[in-house]
Parts: structure tokens; C-alpha cells; sequence
């Protein structure tokens, strides 16, 4: 008899919303740290996200560019599946900031929310 897989760890981070505008991300807002570009008509309905540094691969942590994760805890719109594409300032530890357009008016601060690689 197989054994049942084991379920992805969870991180439990803070969840904040970014918009690409240069202000909250760089000179060319559009364009992601793993190269993506980001579509034009993009919004939280796109499903990208940025990781704190501590939890991408680069720098020691569990996730890599484009993994599809999972995350709780934000809210029910925001809840869901997404695709990790950019990475946060050096600032932040523990978080996760989700790709929203300024014309939602996302104002997101959410400690507690939950995070784990996706199973399909």
C-alpha cells in the first residue's frame, strides 16, 4: 500500500496588495524580477504575486519563481491560487504582496494569512 503524500508546509505571513506603478516597485514598473511582463488590463484577477525575500530560493528560502502557491486568510476575493513572479524590497520578511490595479483601491494589511505551494 503507498503511503499518502505529504501536505505542502504552510507559512503563515503578512499579506499586503502592490499596484505597477513606479513608486511601489522600480523604474520599469511592468516588468517583474523573474522577467514576466505584466499583462496590460492586469488586477488582482490576474493572480501574481511578490514574495519577501526570506521565502524565495534565491536566499535560502522554500519557493522559486513561477510556483503556483496557495493562499488563505486575506480575504474572499483574494483568496486563491497565484503564480509567484516578483520579489519584495530586502525590508520585508515573511510576506507576500499580491499584484492588484489602482483602480480596485486595495488598501491590504493582513497579518496571518496562510501560504503554501500549490498541489493541482
Amino acid at each position: 500500500m503507498k503511503a499518502p503524500a505529504a501536505l505542502p508546509k504552510t507559512y503563515t505571513v503578512t499579506a499586503t496588495a502592490y499596484e505597477a506603478v513606479p513608486g511601489q516597485t522600480d523604474a520599469d514598473p511592468f516588468v517583474t524580477a523573474d522577467n514576466s511582463r505584466i499583462p496590460k488590463g492586469y488586477g488582482s484577477h490576474t493572480r501574481w504575486l511578490a514574495l519577501s525575500r526570506d521565502l524565495l530560493r534565491p536566499w535560502g528560502g522554500p519557493f522559486t519563481y513561477g510556483d503556483t502557491v496557495r493562499v488563505h486568510g486575506i480575504s474572499p476575493t483574494l483568496d486563491g491560487v497565484y503564480v509567484v513572479h516578483d520579489t519584495m524590497n530586502r525590508r520585508h520578511h515573511r510576506c507576500l504582496d499580491v499584484l492588484v490595479h489602482p483602480r480596485e483601491h486595495v488598501d491590504l494589511f493582513k497579518a496571518g494569512a496562510k501560504l503554501q505551494l500549490a498541489t493541482l
